[in-house]
């Protein structure tokens, strides 16, 4: 599934709906496909957003265990792409978030 964050303040956002809804429930809502954000609350769900980001960067910083250079490839030799995070994935949401809070617009998200 894909969602598609709208608002009229900025483009259309459309990501893989497990980050998408990862990234609702850090915001502080339910996960539900579709939804909306009314514009008086997207201040508050930006920072929810941004607070948790923050907090899950530290706990991912002091989780990483030590390795060495023999676990960065796998059997063949090929290095291994790292997985990309929330808080990348969170980018352009957060962009979108922002606009929609400087000219108090309301954020809706639906599946496709």
């Amino acid at each position: 599934m894909l969602v598609t964050f709208t608002s009229n303040s900025y483009s259309d956002i459309t990501m893989f709906g497990t980050a998408a809804v990862a990234l609702l429930k850090l915001m502080g809502q339910s996960g539900n496909v579709p939804g909306a954000i009314m514009a008086e609350d997207v201040p508050a769900a930006l920072a929810k957003l941004q607070e948790e980001l923050e907090k899950l960067s530290v706990q991912n910083t002091d989780q990483s265990p030590a390795t060495d250079n023999a676990s960065n490839f796998d059997d063949d030799d090929e290095e291994r792409e790292a997985p990309i995070g929330l808080d990348k994935r969170a980018g352009p949401l957060i962009s979108l978030l922002e606009a929609a809070a400087t000219a108090k617009q309301n954020v809706l998200w639906e599946g496709q």
